[in-house]
């Protein structure tokens, strides 16, 4: 059986994060993901990291100056809607914000390429783990094989298999659906859609539901019609009829503008429908030796604050620097990291829940342009 001193399951933003800071100070780790390779699948469209998490997270790993090259110009510019298509509120991006956006698989690659080559081993399928005593694990994979590890780290997201070693908690969901779309090539193919969502983020609100957009490094716009319904609504859609799909999901904006609906209407396709889960505000647990969490393995919270991808990445930085400050004592280093972080998650959790209520209250988007207000 092979053994690894540091083991981080999940070759997301946060684990990756990790893997980077802790290469940076000559401490390697192995990552295990499931895709089959890093091009596996699509890595979501665009996020606003943050100076107080994600940019720290990148200047920790040595990329701040790197990513500095590959953020979206006018990215940070924001329009807020009702649902006659009449703007409420407006930013413009003049360059110096402090959440600029960037393509998620872009940054992703970003942190792949600081790592060392066979640093990620791809098609590693965790099915879970167990403990050995005196901190040590053992972790079970899909195709039969089985390693041990001193450390284990869980960073594989909302449905982590490294989570029940310390907590029983499980997502729920949030009552909130998504259904996403692109509009490719929009300003020549789609200007109407190009102009009511603008350069950056759009959030097109009212009656418990929405429109929320953004424009892509491409000049695509990435869409997504939020919905307040049952868990199990997706179910009795056929997303491979794309007109069906356009018209279930349009029934729910019969009377909003035109210009709005055909962020769906117009969509080529396909239709790809989102539940929104999360875990409990303020979710911790008790110190369990030699394994600890990260990312929405340890706070899955709605998308609604943009701090999901930031806190990963800063916990992946803060878990790596205690690592860095306490060589060979996890023990020390994970209380120290568990310490900040549960304090952390739970004040951006609770923000992302409000947000949430703002966003889908009857009077939306008055409580949206109030918060901007409040926010300038």
């Amino acid at each position: 059986m092979s053994h690894h001193p540091i083991a981080i399951i999940g070759a997301g933003l946060g684990g990756l994060t990790l893997a980077a800071v802790l290469h940076a100070h000559g401490v390697e780790a192995a990552v295990l993901d499931l895709d089959a390779s890093p091009a596996a699948r699509t890595q979501g469209g665009m996020l606003d990291i943050h100076e107080e998490s994600g940019q720290l997270a990148l200047r920790a790993a040595g990329l701040h100056e790197e990513f500095r090259k590959l953020i979206m110009p006018g990215g940070e510019a924001v329009r807020v809607l009702d649902k006659d298509a009449v703007v409420r509120h407006a930013e413009h991006d003049d360059g110096a914000g402090g959440r600029p956006e960037i393509d998620r698989g872009v940054l992703r690659d970003l942190l792949l390429g600081a790592l060392p080559g066979g640093t990620v081993r791809w098609g590693a399928k965790v099915t879970g783990a167990r403990p050995l005593g005196g901190g040590r694990h053992e972790v079970s994979l899909a195709d039969g094989a089985a390693f041990t590890t001193d450390l284990l780290v869980g960073a594989d997201g909302a449905w982590s298999r490294i989570r029940p070693l310390l907590s029983a908690a499980r997502p729920v969901y949030s009552g909130v659906s998504f259904v996403e779309a692109d509009l490719p090539d929009a300003d020549t193919r789609h200007p109407v859609s190009a102009e009511v969502v603008g350069g950056g983020l759009l959030f097109a609100l009212g009656h418990g539901k929405g429109f929320l957009a953004h424009r892509e490094p491409d000049g695509g716009l990435h869409v997504y019609a939020a919905l307040r319904v049952a868990e199990d609504w997706a179910d009795g859609v056929d997303f491979t009829d794309l007109g069906t799909a356009k018209a279930r999901v349009l029934e729910h904006f019969a009377d909003w503008d035109k210009s709005l609906r055909a962020l769906i209407a117009d969509a080529p396709g396909p239709l790809t429908p989102r539940t929104i889960h999360a875990l409990p505000v303020g979710h911790r647990w008790e110190r369990v030796p030699g394994v600890t969490l990260l990312g929405d393995a340890a706070h899955l919270m709605s998308p609604f604050a943009g701090e999901g991808a930031n806190l990963a990445m800063l916990d992946g930085a803060e878990l790596g620097r205690a690592l860095v400050e306490h060589p060979g004592d996890h023990e020390t280093a994970l209380t120290r990291y568990e310490e900040k972080l549960f304090p952390r998650s739970e004040a951006a959790a609770a923000e992302s829940a409000a947000n949430a209520t703002a966003l889908f209250a009857k009077d939306a988007p008055q409580p949206v342009v109030d918060l901007f207000a409040a926010h300038p």
